[in-house]
């Protein structure tokens, strides 16, 4: 007995799978190498053709990834699947270009304070560090995208004006990045705000693409991505099970879970071309490995339609 799902060829949305960096990052259970690559493997199995797999930072600051060179030894590698890394300097560059990634995430914090405390470095030194992979990657098939954190609020700092957000956002665009993404690190962003963003940075950086990174710590983050959608986002960041978080931002919890934002886009008839019920076993398979209940809810309750014979 399968619930019928019919996998579209043409997704109206992507749905970047970030559970394997961003949401193992946070977690007390240090998974294995193997166990990593599995993961992935099943990911790009249920479907996902873009997933960030790890990060090339110090292992003392973020010891979840300190295996990234060999995590992403052991990916299969497709044509049609794009690995992601996050990188914070130079280092991390020669690191994860050295490990084959597709492209690169880098992140640039909305707020002074929180940005020394993510990456021990002031907003202008980290725009500093996207200018140099700009530069180093040019000529090259290396995807560049960067993340704008606490776009939407910041734990030390409280409201962010939309104004930081769109002037970090109108700088990077100028550097000639791919992909800008607004990440609700925290969780406290609303529709409304989402709304106002997404208008106004899409003003600035009319050549990028813009992708949301969202939170759902106070419960408003799938509110969030209809919103985003209905604002003409196309490109959301989400978590196999919801599991996740920011190990410098206090009381930070999980992603919006993959499986959770596909039931919502595809009972909206907007196809993501990812397989619900694969999410569903990977799910499991994921909470069986990390000793826990996961966040997400949908493997609680069930999708609806219930289960029908083929």
């Amino acid at each position: 007995m399968k619930r019928a799902l019919r996998l579209p060829t043409a997704p109206a949305v992507e749905i970047v799978e970030v559970g394997p960096r961003d949401g193992l990052q946070n977690e007390a259970v240090l998974l294995g190498t193997d166990a990593k690559i599995a993961l992935i493997a099943r990911a790009v199995a249920a479907g996902a053709r873009r997933i960030e797999a790890t990060s090339f930072v110090h292992p003392r600051l973020v010891p979840q990834m300190a295996d990234a060179e060999a995590v992403m030894a052991g990916v299969e590698r497709s044509p049609d699947v794009r690995y992601a890394g996050l990188v914070l300097n130079a280092r991390g560059l020669e690191r994860a270009v050295a490990s084959g990634v597709d492209e690169v995430n880098c992140v640039v914090v909305a707020t002074e304070t929180f940005s020394r405390r993510n990456q021990s470095m002031s907003v202008a030194e980290s725009i500093g560090v996207v200018e140099h992979v700009a530069r180093e990657r040019a000529g090259t098939a290396l995807g560049l995208s960067v993340t704008i954190a606490v776009s939407f609020g910041c734990p030390f700092e409280g409201e962010v004006a939309p104004e930081a957000v769109v002037e970090i956002a109108r700088r990077v665009a100028a550097l000639g990045v791919d992909e800008i993404s607004l990440a609700d690190t925290i969780g406290v962003g609303v529709p409304a705000q989402v709304e106002v963003l997404v208008a106004a940075v899409g003003a600035v950086a009319p050549e990028q693409r813009l992708r949301i990174h969202l939170h759902n710590t106070r419960n408003t983050g799938y509110a969030n991505a209809v919103a985003a959608h209905a604002a003409g986002v196309q490109t959301f960041d989400s978590s196999l099970g919801g599991i996740g978080g920011c190990p410098f931002a206090p009381a930070a919890t999980g992603n919006i879970a993959t499986e959770d934002l596909v039931h919502l886009f595809e009972r909206s008839g907007i196809s993501t071309g990812l397989d619900l019920d694969r999410l569903l076993d990977d799910s499991a398979w994921l909470a069986g490995q990390l000793g826990a209940d996961l966040p997400s809810l949908l493997p609680r309750a069930g999708a609806f339609p219930a289960l029908v014979a083929r």
